[in-house]
């Protein structure tokens, strides 16, 4: 079977003789200059990706970059000059935009457990606007408001009663941590309205996330907006912002393939066209992390032993789990681990072997997947593809007690 996610990721890099070049430069010399294990991140890979957004969507779409997906602070600061806002889910998020250079006012924190210390920071701050999440949250506001006798901007985050179909994790439909239920929502919109110390800005629906199917986005889109008009229509509340959360997937697995972009593009069209008098005055938002930096990165780990076991090879590197949880199937995915794309980055155009690659902890769990990838011996560099997202932060890098990963841009 073609590895369709492999091929999509091999793509964004050139070969120079055997080796995958990243930026022009091989990762051999990469590798030789900042040691493994390491994260390298193209920012040309990150810089198409979004112009490519850019011209799919309609006009009046704005893009947030959500940091949780990436929070390098030289990843921060070109996203700053390529999007307008950021989506952030805590204060230490917040405080690494502002240390990146980027204005308050341009960022959007959301998240079910902001703590109090977090929400007055936030005030404080007058961070651009705050998705309220829980009606007691709504309370802690008003009063940190009172106290520093300053103004809100806020979202109202909604538990819709639908979720993302086909998304690699649900956020919305049934009972959630996320947001407020639908059928709260008119009850909490007419309590701001009577509240001098908030600024409502708008509607947020987050429904779920790592989506490839083009048709699916668009009707979650739509649901978004039809849902949006009734609540408009019931309250008689002013609806600014309408973010309508994100759910762009990139290929990670051997089956899948990539998001027809130009046919969310073309759909949200068709959508802002039949619903654009009843929405006239909305200006509309979509936060990506994923889709905007996974492709940029590679992961790369040594060879330290090729073994064979009952007559398999085992890989066994310097990287592992703790350097990238989500390689290892442990982040985010069902019960059925599938591998993400891998190879080997100094030996491309070599005849492939089926092996088990490894890290080096004591656990069977510290496993990039059993793959079809080029034959390898001690000294190489597996190379895990699609790694600029979730990856270096959204790992255990004290585990064993390893020393963590570099991260490097080209």
């Amino acid at each position: 079977m073609m590895n369709h996610a492999l091929t999509s990721a091999l793509a964004n890099f050139t070969i120079q003789g055997s080796d995958l070049a990243i930026g022009g430069v091989t990762m051999s010399y990469l590798a030789e200059q900042h040691g493994t294990p390491l994260y390298i991140y193209d920012k040309d890979i990150i810089r198409k990706k979004y112009q490519k957004l850019r011209d799919s969507l309609p006009e009046n779409i704005k893009i947030y970059y959500a940091i949780k997906a990436n929070p390098n602070l030289e990843i921060i600061r070109l996203m700053g000059e390529l999007c307008a806002e950021f989506d952030v889910a805590s204060a230490g998020e917040a405080e690494r935009v502002i240390q990146a250079g980027i204005y308050p006012d341009k960022i959007s924190f959301a998240g079910p457990g902001k703590t109090f210390a977090e929400l007055r920071y936030a005030i404080d701050q007058q961070i651009g606007g705050l998705s309220i999440e829980s009606e007691q949250e709504f309370q802690h506001i008003r009063t940190i408001c009172k106290q520093l006798g300053k103004t809100a901007n806020i979202f109202v985050r909604v538990n819709p009663d639908f979720d993302l179909s086909q998304a690699g994790m649900k956020m919305g439909g049934g009972p959630k941590q996320f947001g407020v239920d639908s059928e709260r929502v008119s009850d909490l919109l007419k309590a701001i309205k009577k509240e001098n110390a908030v600024n409502f800005k708008g509607i947020h629906i987050y429904a779920g996330s790592q989506n490839l199917a083009a048709e699916q986005l668009l009707k979650t889109f739509e649901k978004i907006m039809e849902y949006s008009i009734s609540l408009v229509a019931e309250t008689g509340i002013s609806l600014n912002y309408l973010n309508m959360g994100g759910g762009f997937g990139i290929p990670y697995f051997a089956h899948e393939q990539e998001l027809d972009l130009a046919a969310v593009g073309k759909g949200l069209k068709k959508l802002f066209k039949k619903y654009g008098s009843k929405l006239g005055h909305t200006s509309f938002i979509l936060e990506l992390g994923r889709f905007l930096v996974g492709e940029s990165g590679v992961y790369l780990a040594k060879v330290l032993y090729r073994k064979i076991s009952k007559g398999q090879v085992f890989l066994i590197t310097d990287g592992g789990m703790h350097h990238h949880l989500a390689a290892s199937g442990n982040f985010g995915q069902s019960l059925v681990r599938r591998p993400m794309p891998i190879t080997v980055a100094n030996k491309q155009g070599n005849q492939t072997e089926k092996a088990h690659v490894t890290g080096p902890l004591c656990t069977p769990i510290d496993t990039f997947g059993f793959v079809e990838l080029p034959q390898a011996q001690e000294g190489d560099l597996v190379c895990v593809l699609n790694s600029g997202a979730y990856g270096f932060s959204a790992s255990p890098h004290l585990f064993l007690s390893h020393p963590p990963p570099k991260e490097v841009l080209v």
